[in-house]
């Protein structure tokens, strides 16, 4: 969805020339409180244009580790290493988004990694090698 400013740039028009063509009922668009939408599938009926965009298949997964019983400087140490080992094993093409939080009462680290499922299994693996080896 497209908003009528992002429609008058990609068409070189001013905004109020796109609004009007809504009105107008010239070009199809939902109103979503007091915005104008904009299909894509819409927007290429009305320029006769078909859009290039192509989509592509795009697999992520979403990771939550938990170690129990374990120390702030333990914690650290898992924490950094996947921070680093994300930024530095060549995972650039499929770069890995990781997140850690710990809790001091329960003793507890919480790695929560987001990536393409191959990169997060090997990451996965290299957490449980040190987190159990830490115990």
């Amino acid at each position: 969805m497209y908003s009528v400013e992002q429609v008058a740039d990609q068409l070189g028009l001013h905004v109020r020339t796109v609004r009007n063509y809504v009105r107008e009922g010239r070009l199809k668009a939902v109103r979503i409180g007091k915005q104008y939408r904009i299909a894509r599938e819409d927007l290429e009926a009305f320029t006769g244009v078909e859009s290039k965009v192509r989509r592509t298949r795009h697999v992520e997964v979403s990771s939550i580790v938990e170690v129990d019983a374990i120390s702030r400087e333990d914690a650290g140490r898992i924490a950094m290493g996947a921070m680093a080992a994300a930024n530095t094993r060549g995972y650039q093409e499929r770069p890995l988004r990781i997140e850690t939080a710990y809790d001091e009462e329960r003793g507890r680290l919480k790695v929560i990694v987001l990536g393409d499922p191959t990169t997060t299994a090997e990451l996965l693996r290299w957490i449980a090698l040190i987190a159990e080896g830490e115990s």
